[in-house]
């Protein structure tokens, strides 16, 4: 397993992977960036920087989460999500078959081990809240606002 981290807006993001994709990408307030980025995770790395620079929308990567069936299940509905676009966790349930389901879907959705990539920053609470967000709802806030920034009021 191969692990590289990078300097992001939001903290250090951290990369694991190997030959056979991506299998985790998380972020937290640590300072230490990787001086080599192993040749396996170069194309994770270029696209999450084009992300942040605003180039970049959605990502083309070969993805390999560790996780249950379902969670992959929810994992993969919630690639689906477009750029600056948001769904409820019950929307996300209804999508996945059942909306009894909300519960095991949020829990899902809170176990995503690709930050950003699996774009679980864009489930929100049925009455547009920001609810929970294993990166802290600071950073869930930062990332909707880079996809859809608020329109700039004119003083004239």
């Amino acid at each position: 397993m191969k692990q590289a981290s990078i300097r992001t807006p939001l903290g250090i993001a951290t990369i694991l992977g190997d030959e056979n994709g991506i299998h985790e990408i998380k972020v937290d307030d640590s300072t230490e960036e990787s001086s080599e980025i192993p040749e396996v995770l170069q194309s994770a790395i270029l696209q999450l920087q084009q992300y942040f620079s605003g180039k970049r929308q959605s990502f083309d990567l070969q993805l390999n989460p560790k996780g249950t069936d379902f969670q992959k299940k929810v994992w993969e509905e919630l690639r689906n999500i477009p750029y600056g676009a948001t769904v409820s966790y019950l929307d996300l349930s209804r999508k996945l078959g059942d909306e009894k389901a909300i519960r095991a879907v949020a829990s899902a959705n809170g176990k995503n081990p690709l930050w950003i990539v699996v774009p679980c920053h864009r489930v929100i609470g049925s009455d547009g809240s920001l609810t929970g967000y294993a990166g802290g709802l600071h950073r869930k806030k930062w990332l909707l606002d880079l996809e859809n920034p608020p329109l700039q009021q004119s003083l004239f």
